[in-house]
């Protein structure tokens, strides 16, 4: 992303959107990869101390925290969505003191309200 003095608020966000286009979907949380014991009595698996190995998606919404289980056949493609997700909260981060700086030119470069009226009465 080129970052120029002169951009307005309207180049940041198309400059924006090509280079978010690339980075669907995106999700976020983390993937995690865990193993748990399944509580069943006598369980091969848990007595052998392998335990069920599964991965489980985390996230937080409206404060709250959540897990789902996702088949490990979807796992890579909920890892590259992760990932895309990350990328995409870096771009934001990135670009938002960008379209900050450039909506204040922005407003600076328009005549205000009261030079307006003054040159209609002058």
């Amino acid at each position: 992303m080129i970052r120029s003095k002169t951009d307005s608020p309207a180049d940041v966000i198309s400059s924006m959107q090509r280079e978010a286009a690339s980075l669907w979907p995106a999700v976020l949380g983390s993937l995690s990869y865990r193993r748990t014991r399944c509580g069943q009595p006598n369980c091969p698996a848990c007595l052998s101390g392998e335990q069920h190995r599964s991965y489980v998606l985390y996230g937080r919404h409206k404060g709250r925290r959540f897990a789902i289980y996702v088949p490990e056949d979807l796992a890579e493609e909920v890892r590259r969505a992760v990932d895309n997700g990350r990328a995409l909260q870096e771009l934001l981060m990135r670009v938002g003191p960008r379209y900050v700086k450039a909506l204040k030119r922005a407003r600076k470069s328009k005549p205000t309200q009261k030079s307006k009226r003054k040159s209609k009465n002058g």
